[in-house]
């Protein structure tokens, strides 16, 4: 399910938008010292619970988990939301289950947080429309070293993150017009673990080619600037590159989550940035 463990994914994102004001919007503020959620002006302690991979797929399943999610007397859920679910013909959105979940999750006192699963959940891509599975040369798959395709769609595939990034925007202008007001959805999940989770890495023609390419001068110098907030192990390795700022890397390899770490960081942000054509403030 989705884990803070990749702190990268997780952009929370506050929904309730329109013309709201950001100081009324859910948000962090620091407070003697310590940082507190802030919901309708208030503080708000989130006691949530977080659902199944496929517990929110119909409508019906809200009528009977949201009732008992309240009874346990949590005030939070988070629950998925399935690319494949939004979008199951490509360009035509349906939200129909969302909005019911939405206005039962209401009627049961309860807050709502969304964890978008697109083109990866947990580094596989079963929760992808099928006419996104479908087509394996337009959506790439990512490949194992001897070539074999995965049932992964590859990071490096220009239109899953083109496609995948609409999806999601749509996804937040839809909220914008349903729960400006009311603000039962407390935050969004951006994707949840981006990329390839396995043994080695992706061996698709691209991955290869960019593997063997310069490291991204960007990441470079984000990682020197922020070299003190790293671990004792990472911030190492950042001070042996120190002398080739974006240059290919020499010596010892970076561990396979560095380099993988990167290609998640680039499809999460670019999906951010579509999502920011919406009104919609985010941390």
């Amino acid at each position: 399910m989705a884990h803070a463990s990749i702190p990268l994914l997780w952009g929370l994102i506050l929904s309730q938008l329109g013309t709201a004001l950001t100081s009324d919007l859910p948000h962090f503020q620091a407070e003697n010292g310590a940082q507190q959620f802030v919901v309708h002006g208030k503080p708000f302690l989130i006691l949530g619970g977080e659902l199944g991979n496929s517990s929110a797929g119909t409508a019906a399943q809200a009528d009977f988990i949201l009732p008992d999610m309240a009874r346990v007397h949590l005030n939070t859920v988070l629950m998925p939301v399935a690319w494949e679910q939004t979008e199951p013909a490509e360009g035509h959105f349906d939200f129909s289950v969302l909005d019911h979940w939405i206005d039962v999750a209401r009627q049961q006192n309860l807050h709502l947080v969304l964890l978008w699963f697109g083109s990866w959940k947990n580094a596989f891509s079963e929760y992808a429309p099928d006419w996104v599975k479908a087509d394996i040369k337009r959506f790439p798959r990512a490949q194992t070293a001897n070539g074999t395709p995965l049932e992964i769609l590859s990071t490096f595939g220009t239109e899953t993150l083109r496609l995948d990034s609409r999806a999601f925007a749509a996804l937040m202008s839809h909220l914008r017009e349903k729960d400006r007001e009311q603000q039962t959805v407390l935050m969004v999940q951006v994707e949840n673990e981006v990329g390839y989770l396995g043994p080695g890495r992706d061996r698709c023609p691209e991955a290869i080619r960019q593997f063997a390419g310069p490291v991204p001068r960007e990441l470079v110098q984000k990682l020197l600037a922020k070299r003190a907030e790293l671990s004792p192990y990472n911030s190492e390795l950042t001070s042996t590159r120190r002398a080739v700022p974006g240059a290919k890397c020499s010596g010892k390899p970076p561990p396979r989550s560095s380099w993988l770490g990167d290609t998640r960081a680039i499809s999460t942000r670019s999906l951010r940035r579509e999502r920011g054509n919406t009104p919609c403030p985010c941390t």
